[in-house]
């Protein structure tokens, strides 16, 4: 049997074969398990970040109320202004502008407590909002891949026929030729092999004459333009 003819009878029930493939990879079941798959590898990535911020917001929480108690602390030693005046002497403005300085910082540091605070409480939403997420997913993840493996089972005895159906077939075609066609169906080019429509490819590209002649016989050669088996009718 002429190369073109083996191809082509391979093709047919690869074809069968690619329907199959297509029909699996195309449905709902997997479309909802690979939608749950990303969204965990993601998820993981985005709660280890907000894990890493929480962590430094509790730092500079720490870091902020420390400083609070320390000005508090400060000011508190003018509250007996007069008493320090009368004992030690000196300018009254000087205390006052120091005390005024200390609760100016207080308040600084307050408006930055403030703010933190917020930022607290939006990230600590945030997380409670991803996890609920990531839990409603996880889920979704794990039924809809138990509903993905039943499809593919349901397939698997027809597919393996199938299969072994073209194992049977390749032994007859050359190792490089069957290399060559499996290679352009793992970059989805089919059908991969077509006949000669006049003097050209199914994609338009011509052949000279010089290349149409070494079709005779049954022969295949490959398009230079889509790189499909091409061959003589």
């Amino acid at each position: 049997m002429a190369v073109s003819q083996q191809l082509l009878e391979y093709q047919k029930v690869d074809a069968e074969l690619l329907k199959i493939e297509q029909s699996v990879a195309g449905s709902e079941e997997r479309k909802k398990f690979m939608q749950a798959k990303k969204f965990m590898e993601a998820a993981r990535e985005k709660l280890d970040a907000q894990d890493k911020r929480a962590a430094e917001l509790r730092r500079l929480r720490d870091d902020l109320v420390q400083r609070t108690e320390e000005i508090t602390r400060q000011i508190a030693e003018y509250a007996d202004l007069d008493e320090m005046i009368g004992e030690e002497g000196g300018d009254v403005s000087f205390y006052k502008k120091n005390a005024q300085q200390l609760l100016e910082r207080l308040r600084m540091v307050k408006g930055e407590l403030a703010k933190l605070t917020a930022d607290v409480t939006a990230a600590a939403e945030e997380y409670e909002r991803l996890k609920k997420q990531t839990i409603a997913m996880q889920k979704q993840g794990e039924e809809y891949s138990k509903k993905f493996k039943e499809l593919k089972s349901k397939h698997a005895a027809e597919a393996e026929a199938l299969q072994q159906k073209l194992t049977e077939i390749a032994k007859a075609i050359p190792k490089d030729v069957m290399a060559r066609y499996q290679q352009k169906r793992k970059e989805k080019i089919f059908p991969i092999i077509v006949p000669l429509n006049g003097d050209r490819c199914v994609c338009g590209m011509d052949f000279p004459l010089a290349q149409q002649g070494r079709l005779d016989g049954g022969n295949v050669i490959e398009c230079e333009h889509c790189r499909r088996f091409v061959y003589k009718p």
